[in-house]
Protein backbone atom coordinates (compact mmCIF):
# COMPACT_ATOMS: atom_id res chain seq x y z
CA UNK A 1 0.00 0.00 0.00
CA UNK A 2 1.48 3.46 -0.45
CA UNK A 3 2.40 5.16 2.78
CA UNK A 4 1.31 8.75 2.31
CA UNK A 5 -1.77 9.81 0.14
CA UNK A 6 -1.85 13.42 1.28
CA UNK A 7 1.24 14.92 -1.01
CA UNK A 8 1.65 18.56 -0.55
CA UNK A 9 0.40 19.69 -3.49
CA UNK A 10 -2.44 17.86 -5.40
CA UNK A 11 0.13 15.66 -7.57
CA UNK A 12 3.24 17.09 -6.14
CA UNK A 13 5.46 15.63 -3.33
CA UNK A 14 7.65 18.42 -1.82
CA UNK A 15 8.21 22.08 -2.41
CA UNK A 16 9.65 21.91 -6.29
CA UNK A 17 12.35 24.45 -7.06
CA UNK A 18 11.39 27.04 -8.94
CA UNK A 19 14.43 29.05 -10.60
CA UNK A 20 14.36 28.21 -14.03
CA UNK A 21 18.10 29.67 -14.73
CA UNK A 22 16.79 30.34 -18.46
CA UNK A 23 20.34 31.47 -19.43
CA UNK A 24 21.49 27.87 -18.87
CA UNK A 25 20.40 24.89 -21.35
CA UNK A 26 18.94 22.14 -19.19
CA UNK A 27 18.66 18.36 -21.13
CA UNK A 28 15.12 18.14 -20.58
CA UNK A 29 14.40 21.71 -22.39
CA UNK A 30 17.30 20.82 -25.20
CA UNK A 31 15.38 17.14 -25.72
CA UNK A 32 11.60 19.41 -26.22
CA UNK A 33 13.52 21.89 -28.40
CA UNK A 34 14.68 18.76 -30.50
CA UNK A 35 11.55 17.58 -30.65
CA UNK A 36 9.93 20.67 -31.90
CA UNK A 37 8.27 22.08 -28.92
CA UNK A 38 7.89 25.36 -27.26
CA UNK A 39 8.76 24.61 -23.46
CA UNK A 40 12.53 25.96 -24.14
CA UNK A 41 14.59 28.55 -24.44
CA UNK A 42 17.01 30.36 -26.60
CA UNK A 43 20.09 28.87 -24.23
CA UNK A 44 17.88 25.68 -25.02
CA UNK A 45 17.83 25.93 -28.55
CA UNK A 46 21.19 27.09 -29.20
CA UNK A 47 22.36 23.93 -27.59
CA UNK A 48 20.31 21.63 -29.82
CA UNK A 49 21.64 23.53 -32.86
CA UNK A 50 25.14 22.40 -31.40
CA UNK A 51 23.81 19.14 -31.42
CA UNK A 52 22.60 19.03 -34.97
CA UNK A 53 25.78 19.68 -35.94
CA UNK A 54 27.60 17.06 -33.80
CA UNK A 55 25.75 14.80 -34.97
CA UNK A 56 23.30 15.24 -37.86
CA UNK A 57 20.84 12.48 -37.26
CA UNK A 58 20.37 13.28 -33.65
CA UNK A 59 16.51 13.95 -34.47
CA UNK A 60 16.12 10.61 -36.01
CA UNK A 61 17.30 9.12 -32.35
CA UNK A 62 15.11 11.56 -30.28
CA UNK A 63 11.91 10.64 -32.49
CA UNK A 64 12.77 6.71 -32.04
CA UNK A 65 13.53 7.36 -28.58
CA UNK A 66 10.29 8.67 -27.73
CA UNK A 67 8.50 5.89 -29.61
CA UNK A 68 10.64 3.43 -27.96
CA UNK A 69 8.87 4.84 -24.87
CA UNK A 70 6.02 4.40 -26.29
CA UNK A 71 6.10 0.66 -27.16
CA UNK A 72 7.63 0.26 -24.07
CA UNK A 73 5.41 1.41 -21.69
CA UNK A 74 2.63 -0.43 -23.96
CA UNK A 75 4.12 -4.01 -23.24
CA UNK A 76 4.79 -3.16 -19.66
CA UNK A 77 0.91 -2.58 -19.24
CA UNK A 78 -0.24 -5.56 -21.15
CA UNK A 79 1.95 -7.80 -18.91
CA UNK A 80 -0.70 -6.44 -16.22
CA UNK A 81 1.77 -3.57 -14.56
CA UNK A 82 -0.40 -0.93 -13.42
CA UNK A 83 2.24 1.28 -11.57
CA UNK A 84 4.85 2.83 -13.26
CA UNK A 85 8.19 5.06 -12.00
CA UNK A 86 9.30 7.12 -14.99
CA UNK A 87 12.56 8.95 -13.64
CA UNK A 88 13.57 11.83 -16.03
CA UNK A 89 10.74 12.07 -17.81
CA UNK A 90 11.57 15.58 -19.24
CA UNK A 91 8.47 18.04 -20.70
CA UNK A 92 5.58 16.06 -21.03
CA UNK A 93 4.17 15.68 -24.37
CA UNK A 94 1.32 13.87 -26.49
CA UNK A 95 1.37 10.42 -26.28
CA UNK A 96 3.64 10.66 -22.52
CA UNK A 97 3.91 7.78 -20.21
CA UNK A 98 0.77 8.18 -18.46
CA UNK A 99 -1.73 8.41 -21.54
CA UNK A 100 -0.02 5.34 -23.14
CA UNK A 101 -0.32 3.38 -19.80
CA UNK A 102 -3.82 4.33 -19.35
CA UNK A 103 -4.77 3.37 -23.14
CA UNK A 104 -2.97 0.12 -22.82
CA UNK A 105 -4.86 -0.86 -19.36
CA UNK A 106 -8.28 0.26 -20.49
CA UNK A 107 -10.67 0.66 -17.47
CA UNK A 108 -7.78 -0.66 -14.75
CA UNK A 109 -7.05 2.10 -13.00
CA UNK A 110 -3.02 3.10 -13.26
CA UNK A 111 -0.27 5.33 -11.27
CA UNK A 112 2.36 7.23 -12.80
CA UNK A 113 4.72 9.12 -10.85
CA UNK A 114 7.12 11.26 -12.73
CA UNK A 115 10.43 12.45 -11.23
CA UNK A 116 12.78 15.36 -12.45
CA UNK A 117 14.43 18.26 -11.10
CA UNK A 118 14.33 20.71 -13.93
CA UNK A 119 11.84 23.31 -12.82
CA UNK A 120 10.44 24.09 -15.83
CA UNK A 121 8.88 20.53 -16.10
CA UNK A 122 7.19 21.36 -12.86
CA UNK A 123 5.93 24.59 -14.55
CA UNK A 124 4.11 22.72 -16.97
CA UNK A 125 3.32 19.62 -15.05
CA UNK A 126 0.17 20.83 -13.71
CA UNK A 127 -1.25 21.68 -17.27
CA UNK A 128 -0.31 18.75 -18.67
CA UNK A 129 0.13 15.57 -16.11
CA UNK A 130 -3.65 15.36 -16.38
CA UNK A 131 -5.13 12.10 -15.50
CA UNK A 132 -6.94 10.02 -18.55
CA UNK A 133 -9.76 8.28 -16.83
CA UNK A 134 -8.67 6.54 -14.13
CA UNK A 135 -5.28 7.15 -14.70
CA UNK A 136 -3.66 8.97 -11.47
CA UNK A 137 -0.53 11.34 -11.93
CA UNK A 138 2.47 12.60 -9.55
CA UNK A 139 5.46 14.73 -10.14
CA UNK A 140 8.47 14.46 -7.74
CA UNK A 141 10.72 17.19 -7.97
CA UNK A 142 14.10 15.18 -7.37
CA UNK A 143 17.51 14.22 -8.76
CA UNK A 144 18.44 10.48 -10.20
CA UNK A 145 21.54 11.21 -8.55
CA UNK A 146 19.76 10.56 -4.62
CA UNK A 147 18.02 7.21 -5.30
CA UNK A 148 17.18 6.72 -1.73
CA UNK A 149 14.65 10.53 -1.72
CA UNK A 150 13.08 8.95 -4.98
CA UNK A 151 11.86 6.00 -3.28
CA UNK A 152 10.98 7.30 -0.17
CA UNK A 153 8.03 10.09 -2.18
CA UNK A 154 7.32 7.42 -4.63
CA UNK A 155 6.29 5.14 -1.85
CA UNK A 156 3.57 7.86 -0.90
CA UNK A 157 1.80 6.72 -4.14
CA UNK A 158 3.14 3.42 -5.65
CA UNK A 159 2.78 0.39 -3.95
CA UNK A 160 6.05 -1.37 -3.21
CA UNK A 161 4.29 -4.70 -2.79
CA UNK A 162 3.20 -5.00 -6.14
CA UNK A 163 5.41 -5.19 -9.40
CA UNK A 164 5.64 -1.90 -10.77
CA UNK A 165 7.88 -0.26 -13.94
CA UNK A 166 11.05 1.49 -13.62
CA UNK A 167 11.41 4.06 -16.39
CA UNK A 168 14.84 5.11 -17.33
CA UNK A 169 14.26 6.46 -21.06
CA UNK A 170 17.07 8.86 -22.31
CA UNK A 171 18.36 9.79 -18.71
CA UNK A 172 21.24 7.53 -17.90
CA UNK A 173 23.50 8.90 -20.58
CA UNK A 174 23.48 12.32 -18.41
CA UNK A 175 25.02 10.23 -15.41
CA UNK A 176 29.01 10.02 -15.77
CA UNK A 177 30.82 7.25 -14.63
CA UNK A 178 31.33 9.35 -11.27
CA UNK A 179 27.79 9.68 -10.64
CA UNK A 180 27.83 5.99 -9.67
CA UNK A 181 25.29 5.30 -12.40
CA UNK A 182 24.82 1.37 -11.82
CA UNK A 183 25.41 1.92 -8.23
CA UNK A 184 21.86 4.15 -8.70
CA UNK A 185 19.99 1.12 -10.76
CA UNK A 186 20.66 -1.24 -8.61
CA UNK A 187 19.54 0.21 -5.29
CA UNK A 188 16.26 1.37 -7.75
CA UNK A 189 15.49 -2.34 -8.56
CA UNK A 190 16.53 -3.54 -5.16
CA UNK A 191 13.73 -1.70 -3.90
CA UNK A 192 11.30 -3.65 -6.54
CA UNK A 193 9.56 -6.53 -6.02
CA UNK A 194 9.78 -9.50 -8.30
CA UNK A 195 8.13 -9.83 -11.71
CA UNK A 196 8.95 -5.40 -12.10
CA UNK A 197 10.42 -4.47 -15.23
CA UNK A 198 13.02 -2.38 -16.16
CA UNK A 199 12.90 0.06 -19.29
CA UNK A 200 16.26 2.12 -20.35
CA UNK A 201 17.59 3.78 -23.22
CA UNK A 202 20.99 4.90 -23.89
CA UNK A 203 22.87 6.79 -26.29
CA UNK A 204 26.37 5.06 -27.93
CA UNK A 205 29.09 5.77 -29.56
CA UNK A 206 29.59 2.40 -30.64
CA UNK A 207 28.20 3.25 -34.63
CA UNK A 208 29.05 6.54 -35.10
CA UNK A 209 32.24 7.56 -32.38
CA UNK A 210 33.60 10.29 -34.04
CA UNK A 211 29.88 11.83 -34.19
CA UNK A 212 28.99 11.03 -30.57
CA UNK A 213 32.09 11.91 -29.03
CA UNK A 214 31.43 15.76 -30.33
CA UNK A 215 27.86 15.33 -29.55
CA UNK A 216 28.48 14.51 -26.07
CA UNK A 217 31.34 17.39 -25.86
CA UNK A 218 28.95 19.92 -26.72
CA UNK A 219 26.32 18.92 -23.86
CA UNK A 220 29.76 19.07 -21.34
CA UNK A 221 30.95 22.53 -22.76
CA UNK A 222 27.77 24.08 -22.04
CA UNK A 223 27.71 22.15 -18.59
CA UNK A 224 25.38 19.64 -18.64
CA UNK A 225 27.07 16.08 -17.86
CA UNK A 226 26.56 13.58 -20.45
CA UNK A 227 28.51 10.22 -21.63
CA UNK A 228 27.91 7.27 -24.00
CA UNK A 229 27.87 4.03 -23.15
CA UNK A 230 28.59 0.91 -25.53
CA UNK A 231 26.80 -2.47 -25.41
CA UNK A 232 28.25 -4.03 -23.38
CA UNK A 233 28.72 -1.34 -20.71
CA UNK A 234 24.63 -0.91 -21.19
CA UNK A 235 24.32 -4.72 -20.38
CA UNK A 236 25.58 -4.47 -16.82
CA UNK A 237 22.18 -2.08 -16.15
CA UNK A 238 20.23 -5.37 -16.46
CA UNK A 239 22.66 -7.68 -14.96
CA UNK A 240 20.71 -10.84 -13.12
CA UNK A 241 17.22 -9.53 -15.08
CA UNK A 242 15.48 -11.67 -17.81
CA UNK A 243 15.91 -9.78 -20.67
CA UNK A 244 12.56 -9.34 -22.79
CA UNK A 245 13.20 -10.42 -26.33
CA UNK A 246 14.94 -8.78 -28.51
CA UNK A 247 17.28 -7.65 -25.76
CA UNK A 248 19.63 -4.94 -25.80
CA UNK A 249 19.08 -3.13 -29.10
CA UNK A 250 18.18 0.01 -31.04
CA UNK A 251 15.42 1.27 -29.97
CA UNK A 252 14.02 1.57 -33.65
CA UNK A 253 14.13 -1.67 -33.53
CA UNK A 254 12.79 -2.62 -30.21
CA UNK A 255 9.68 -4.62 -31.31
CA UNK A 256 8.41 -1.58 -33.79
CA UNK A 257 4.98 -1.82 -34.28
CA UNK A 258 3.91 -3.40 -37.87
CA UNK A 259 4.27 -0.93 -41.13
CA UNK A 260 4.70 -2.61 -44.30
CA UNK A 261 5.43 0.96 -45.78
CA UNK A 262 7.85 2.11 -43.42
CA UNK A 263 11.44 2.00 -43.16
CA UNK A 264 13.28 1.24 -40.29
CA UNK A 265 16.51 3.79 -39.77
CA UNK A 266 19.60 1.56 -39.29
CA UNK A 267 21.06 1.27 -36.09
CA UNK A 268 24.14 4.16 -36.43
CA UNK A 269 21.57 7.08 -37.28
CA UNK A 270 19.80 6.25 -33.86
CA UNK A 271 22.97 5.52 -32.02
CA UNK A 272 20.83 4.56 -29.08
CA UNK A 273 20.13 1.33 -27.27
CA UNK A 274 16.61 0.02 -25.75
CA UNK A 275 15.78 -2.72 -22.98
CA UNK A 276 13.28 -4.10 -20.64
CA UNK A 277 14.47 -6.47 -18.36
CA UNK A 278 12.28 -8.00 -16.02
CA UNK A 279 13.30 -8.84 -12.22
CA UNK A 280 13.36 -12.70 -11.55
CA UNK A 281 11.03 -14.44 -8.92
CA UNK A 282 7.74 -14.92 -8.09
CA UNK A 283 5.78 -12.05 -9.01
CA UNK A 284 2.65 -11.11 -6.36
CA UNK A 285 -0.38 -10.11 -7.55
CA UNK A 286 -1.03 -6.94 -9.79
CA UNK A 287 -4.16 -6.71 -8.59
CA UNK A 288 -4.71 -2.75 -7.71
CA UNK A 289 -4.78 -1.67 -3.95
CA UNK A 290 -7.55 0.68 -2.67
CA UNK A 291 -7.32 3.93 -4.62
CA UNK A 292 -4.95 6.88 -2.93
CA UNK A 293 -5.93 10.49 -3.21
CA UNK A 294 -3.68 13.16 -4.64
CA UNK A 295 -5.05 13.25 -8.54
CA UNK A 296 -3.84 16.23 -10.37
Amino acid sequence: MPENDDPPAPGFTDAPSTKLLTDQPQPARVYNALLGGKDNFPADREAAKEALAAFPTVMTGVRENRDFLRRAVRYCAEQGVRQFLDIGTGVPDEGSTHEVAQAAAGEDPTTVVYVDNDPIVLVHARALLQGTGPCRTFYLDADLRDPQLILEQARRHLDFERPLALMLVAVLHFLEDSDDPYGIVAHLLAALPAGSLLVISHVTADYRPAEIKRLIATYRERGMSAQARSREEIDRFVEGLELVAPGVQSVARWNPDPDPDRVLPDAAAVSCFGVVARKPGAAPSTAPASAAGGLT
